[in-house]
């Protein structure tokens, strides 16, 4: 037996917020697997500071990609859990090989960043179908990237 979903939030409104917490969750699963390359391949003076930072940031990116893939669950929509869909959805740029500490700080500044503007994106639309929960998701995710690309950043700064 199939239960229809009754939140009062209408099947459209429903999959078109799945969708904008669809590229959420593939920016911040890319952005995790960006930030786990990172905390492994990281060398150079700043080597044991900045190894301990990407483990704290990869860690969170994981909680928070369960917690938007059962938030589109919630909304009946099937969760992207695959590295092909991910590669679809994602706006991240992925790097490889040997980069500086430095062009890695860089890189996940642009990245937090980019997930910030698709999460704003995403967060429009929950907000027009009144759906605080997605909203609220969202909102608590925007914090967080906006101030990890802050800290990132100064780390940048003379």
């Amino acid at each position: 037996m199939n239960k229809a979903i009754n939140i009062g939030i209408d099947q459209g409104a429903r999959e078109e917020i799945g969708q904008g917490l669809s590229r959420l969750l593939a920016d911040t699963y890319t952005l995790y697997l960006q930030t786990h390359n990172f905390h492994w391949n990281v060398k150079g003076p700043f080597f044991q500071q900045l190894h301990v930072l990407f483990e704290e940031h990869y860690v969170e990116l994981a909680e928070a990609v369960d917690e938007i893939a059962e938030r589109i669950r919630a909304l009946g929509i099937l969760s992207p859990g695959t590295y092909q869909e991910f590669s679809k959805l994602s706006s991240i740029e992925e790097v490889s090989g040997d980069i500086s500490a430095e062009e890695m700080i860089s890189r996940l500044v642009d990245s937090h960043e980019t997930v910030v503007r698709t999460a704003r994106e995403a967060l429009e639309v929950a907000q027009e179908a009144s759906d605080e929960s997605s909203a609220s998701l969202i909102g608590d995710r925007l914090v967080v990237h906006e101030k990890t690309a802050w800290m990132l950043r100064s780390h940048l700064q003379d």
